[in-house]
């Protein structure tokens, strides 16, 4: 080890004597770094096999192709599997599985969804709302700040978080999935989207152009037609819907009227805005803080994302007193880093890319999360642990890929991977320590809304 560190040591001065003094490839440097591939009979075959080969397939680590066992000790009541289909709907997804999962608990019901499309028109119309005001509250700064700079390169997506669906469902309900089902454009929103972010770019110029006293009516008719945008693509919200509720033997229970708000409040009631806590594990900063992400929000008259830094242990003791009171949660991620997806498995062990390319990779997860390496990138639901002994080994959360997605549109985890890439878990409050609660009275610590950590969860 000694002399392999030597030699790397040596050949990195060396390299560095015969850089261009202007910092650029010399070439005498690169006739140096040329030496990097050997050509050895080891490189040639992997060079040739990834020529037809993806690197995944070929860095699949064979000492780990079992299957995890799918046992688990402590697992949530929940029925049926939903599908985001081509969208960034996933905060949507999780938010209403963990009240789905309520409900059905609660009233025996069979299969049953809550609508995701409602709740997405109604997002994509506050986020336009937030756009444009932010627009106007921007007025008097350059195209150079950084502020509205950021403005115009994301004036809609619909990536989201936990705030969003706690603002958006108690200012305008729910409905089944069968009220309002899903569309074409809310299965796959690309295109919808670019469409409506070119009409807002255009909006904002115009509104920044605009007399002050102008800007608030403006709005309103640029808003008018980006409703009738996403009527077209997504179908009209209702304001009023009768519905008949079926036990799990597809009994009838009822057949009534509602509003979506009276809806909610009838079968679920709980204010979200109020009663959970946001946790985070970010090892780039200081724990027991609590740390808030401008315009990380859906509505604009709503709540930025605030959360409470902590260490992963807690947010697992947190997690399982959770799940062992029946009761899911809000999840998120970066789910793509050592991922199996055909057999639902996330394990730092399933690929071996250091292996395959003769190397390493040292970073630790504060390290990964500075140099943008790794990222919360994908919300689930978390309804399961496996412990032995009292400590976790493996977790399972419900996904939004459909049913054939995973392992029956489920993801295990090993614990090893939990501690290196989970990022976010939302909680109702009573399962949080006092202790920790008694943290979150003090003052945020603002972030800006181009915070690497706090891109939209897709």
């Amino acid at each position: 080890m000694a002399a392999a560190l030597a030699f790397v040591i040596c050949g990195t001065a060396s390299a560095q004597q015969k850089a261009d003094p202007k910092g650029g490839i010399s070439a005498e440097m690169l006739k140096e770094i040329r030496t990097g591939y050997e050509g050895t009979p080891a490189d040639k075959a992997i060079k040739n096999a990834l020529n037809s080969t993806g690197i995944n397939v070929l860095a699949a680590n064979s000492e780990n192709i079992a299957m995890i066992d799918t046992h688990f000790s402590d697992r949530v009541k929940t029925k049926g599997i939903t599908d985001q289909k081509s969208s960034g709907r996933c905060w949507l997804f999780s938010g209403l599985n963990v009240l789905r999962a309520k409900m059905i608990d609660k009233y025996d019901l069979g299969s049953f969804t809550f609508s995701q499309n409602y709740v997405f028109f109604y997002d994509q119309l506050e986020k336009a709302n937030l756009f444009l005001q932010g627009v106007i509250d921007t007025r008097d700064k350059g195209f150079d700040d950084r502020e509205v700079d950021w403005l115009f390169s994301h004036p809609i997506d619909d990536g989201g978080q936990f705030t969003g669906v706690a603002n958006l469902i108690m200012k305008y309900g729910v409905v089944p999935s069968e009220i309002m089902p899903e569309t074409l454009c809310a299965n796959s929103t690309s295109q919808m989207r670019t469409q409506i972010a070119t009409k807002l770019r255009e909006d904002g110029l115009k509104l920044r152009d605009a007399k002050a006293k102008d800007c608030q009516g403006m709005k309103t008719q640029m808003l008018k037609e980006i409703y009738r945008m996403l009527v077209i693509c997504l179908g009209e919200p209702p304001a009023e819907f009768e519905w008949t509720m079926r036990n799990s033997k597809d009994e009838v229970v009822n057949t009534k009227t509602y509003t979506p708000l009276s809806f909610y409040k009838e079968y679920i009631g709980t204010d979200l805005n109020n009663g959970y806590v946001m946790l985070m594990n970010d090892p780039s900063r200081e724990y027991g803080k609590v740390y808030e992400i401008s315009y990380d929000r859906h509505v604009y008259d709503g709540q930025n994302w605030v959360y409470l830094n902590v260490p992963i242990e807690t947010i697992k003791e947190i997690a399982i007193a959770s799940i062992k009171d029946n009761t899911a949660m809000y999840f998120s991620c970066d789910v793509g880093k050592f991922s199996d997806r055909q057999k639902g498995t996330l394990d730092l062990r399933n690929y071996d890319y250091g292996s395959l390319f003769g190397t390493t990779f040292p970073m630790d997860k504060r390290q990964r999360i500075m140099t943008h390496a790794s990222g919360s990138s994908h919300a689930m639901t978390l309804i399961a642990v496996d412990l032995k002994d009292g400590k976790p080994v493996k977790w399972m959360v419900e996904n939004s890929w459909g049913a054939a997605s995973g392992y029956k549109g489920n993801l295990i985890m090993t614990d090893e991977w939990f501690n290196e890439y989970m990022f976010r878990l939302v909680v109702e409050e009573k399962y949080v320590p006092a202790s920790l609660k008694a943290q979150l009275s003090q003052k945020p610590i603002l972030l800006p809304a181009w915070d690497p950590m706090f891109l939209p969860e897709e």
